[in-house]
Parts: C-alpha cells; structure tokens; sequence
C-alpha cells in the first residue's frame, strides 16, 4: 500500500536568517516575478494534501499566501531543523515533507518518489540526493519526508545541542532516494546564485 498524498502535509521552510543573502527574508525575494515562497508553495501543493509554512520574520507577508505560518518553537534561528520540530509539532497527518523556500525548480515528483520509497523500505525517513556542480551525488536533506513518529527523537537531539540535519537522520531508519535533476535542487544562497537561477 502506498502513503496517500493526502496523508502528507508539506512544509516549506523559510525561517532563515538569510544571511548569505545580506539578512534578506529569502522566501519574499523575487524570483521570475513572484516570491520564491510563492514558487516553492505552487510546486508543493499539488504533491500533497495540506500545505504550511514556516517562517521567523515577516509573517504577514507570507500569511498572504493563504497558507498556515508557524513560526519556529525555539528561540535564535536554530536552523533547518527547528523548522522541521515546528512542522511536526503542527503536523495532523502521518507524514510532513519539507522543502526549502529558495530551491524554485524542486521535481514535481518530489513527495510521490520519496513516498514510495518510504513505503518500500519501511523507513520513517526518505531524503532526496542529487549530482551538484562537481559531479558528485550530495544529500539534500532538506528536501526530506518524515513520519510524524521522528517527532521525539528530534525534540531529544535539539535539546542535546545537535543542529546538523544529517547528524539526526543517521539516527533513523532512512532511506535515500536519487534524483537525476542537479538544476532541480539547486538553491539561491546569494542574491547573484538567484540571478543564475532566474536566467
């Protein structure tokens, strides 16, 4: 059997600070004449049956996308994984998939594949990799489906002090799932990374 769209919710991280990017709210930065929020939340939305977003700054901006915004639960930008404990404290499905606000060009097969993976390994977790620049397969854990069951562990490992995602995940039951597309992942850090994305 496998996981019903409609049992995974979609989280699009966009807490950052965005410091590569001049502390710019990265997910309001405008990306082919829409906010790369906007982007990442048409892809999504599709792929699943309910979409939130979180988000530290701004947030009537991004209330705006008529999506519910959830703030991170812990304090100082603590990163990627605070979005993700927020998204899973918020979480009324089985599954949360996260994707990052400023990747645009994400597969749209993204959450079906993960999914299926998921199901086929029996993990809790499926995380995407794909060929960067150098030609070398990298995690992209970022773009990550988690059953809602990993909520403990991460609570545990944030309390610990750990902040690196793959730190976490080697923790749990998780599968890697090979994606082809290296323009399909790649994300805008810098304002000039955006531009070559656009064009």
């Amino acid at each position: 059997m496998t996981i019903d769209r409609h049992d995974i919710t979609g989280l699009i991280l966009a807490g950052g600070r965005g410091s590569r990017m001049g502390g710019v709210d990265k997910g309001l930065q405008n990306f082919q004449g829409a906010p790369l929020a906007l982007h990442a939340l048409m892809r999504l939305a599709p792929q699943v049956g309910a979409v939130m977003l979180n988000a530290n700054r701004n947030l009537s901006a991004y209330e705006a996308l008529e999506v519910p915004v959830v703030p991170d639960t812990t304090p100082d930008f603590a990163g990627p994984l605070a979005g993700m404990l927020t998204g899973l404290e918020n979480c009324e499905t089985s599954w949360l998939v996260t994707v990052p606000c400023d990747s645009p060009l994400f597969p749209l097969d993204l959450v079906q594949r993960l999914a299926q993976a998921a199901e086929q390994a029996g993990a809790e977790l499926a995380m995407a990799t794909a060929p960067e620049e150098d030609g070398q397969r990298r995690a992209q854990p970022v773009f990550c489906l988690m059953h809602i069951d990993c909520l403990d562990s991460l609570v545990t490992f944030l309390n610990g002090g750990g902040r690196k995602i793959d730190e976490w995940t080697a923790t749990r039951r998780t599968v890697m799932v090979d994606f082809d597309d290296a323009r399909a992942f790649r994300n805008a850090n810098t304002l000039e990374e955006l531009h070559r994305l656009s064009a």
